[in-house]
């Protein structure tokens, strides 16, 4: 991708930098509780906070997602969320918020069915920077990847504490826009990670790569993002948004009046967390 503009997702990171500080990336999934409160979740981030959104697609088989992500997905298709109402609601979103990079993350298989090569366009026309697709290795980059730098969108890949050297240039070769280091082994918000583990492994993949990495899987609290935020490029937290919102929905699983604060309220906690942790360094 060095032959086009800098992506948003390029941008934003190496603005981050200049100011020596990391990204707070949050994750939340489309139309989770509906698609209405979906969009004013996404209105809210970059305002609380968050440096770079993932927007989980949902789906009906999230192999790598724990029980909240799962219950999200769960909830949005239930609310009618399809893979067109994701592209829906992002370009929603960029109408009013041209400069936050949005990631879609989720599963190859809605995209499959939608065809490479119209979901590539429809998502550059709606605004999105990003994919992560969970479930195509490098093997396979022909499928998705190659077709999606060729189409201007980052494609940012998983490495996990069980990706060893030998593994990472596969794993790196294609990647773009930062590279997501999965901090734990198992599904999201299955434990929360040993930081001192994690920042070696952070420096081990950064000697393979002049790309940003950023942690997640186990994030929950400020305290938590800023002892990542010390020794990566950004922090995601996904678990425990999509917890919160659950939380603040009523005995129907409808969302109320506190929703979008319980959800904008905990970004902005994590984000002083993560910016507290530049102030330290």
């Amino acid at each position: 991708m060095t032959e086009t503009a800098a992506t948003r997702i390029e941008t934003r990171f190496a603005q981050l930098a200049a100011e020596g500080r990391a990204a707070l990336v949050a994750f939340v999934m489309a139309g989770d509780p509906d698609p209405a409160t979906s969009l004013e979740i996404l209105k809210a981030l970059p305002g609380a906070g968050a440096d770079v959104i993932e927007l989980g697609m949902p789906f009906t088989d999230p192999m790598a997602d724990g029980p909240a992500i799962q219950a999200a997905g769960l909830r949005a298709l239930g609310a009618g969320m399809t893979l067109e109402k994701t592209l829906r609601l992002v370009a929603d979103f960029r109408a009013s918020e041209p400069d936050t990079p949005l990631v879609l993350m989720g599963y190859y298989n809605p995209i499959y069915v939608h065809g490479v090569e119209r979901f590539l366009a429809d998502a550059a026309a709606s605004g999105v920077d990003g994919l992560i697709v969970v479930d195509l290795p490098p093997e396979e980059d022909a499928e998705l990847c190659l077709p999606a730098l060729k189409a201007g969108l980052n494609f940012i890949r998983l490495a996990t504490p069980t990706t060893d050297d030998a593994r990472l240039p596969a794993v790196l070769a294609n990647t773009s826009g930062f590279v997501y280091y999965v901090s734990i082994t198992g599904t999201t918000g299955a434990a929360t990670p040993d930081y001192s583990t994690t920042a070696q492994a952070v420096a081990r993949i950064k000697r393979h790569t002049p790309l940003p990495v950023a942690v997640g899987f186990g994030v929950r609290t400020p305290a938590d993002a800023a002892a990542i935020a010390a020794g990566a490029d950004g922090v995601v937290v996904g678990s425990a948004l999509v917890g919160a919102l659950a939380a603040s929905l009523d005995a129907r699983g409808a969302a109320g009046p506190g929703t979008v604060g319980a959800v904008s309220s905990l970004v902005s906690a994590l984000a002083k967390g993560v910016r507290g942790a530049a102030a330290t360094v």
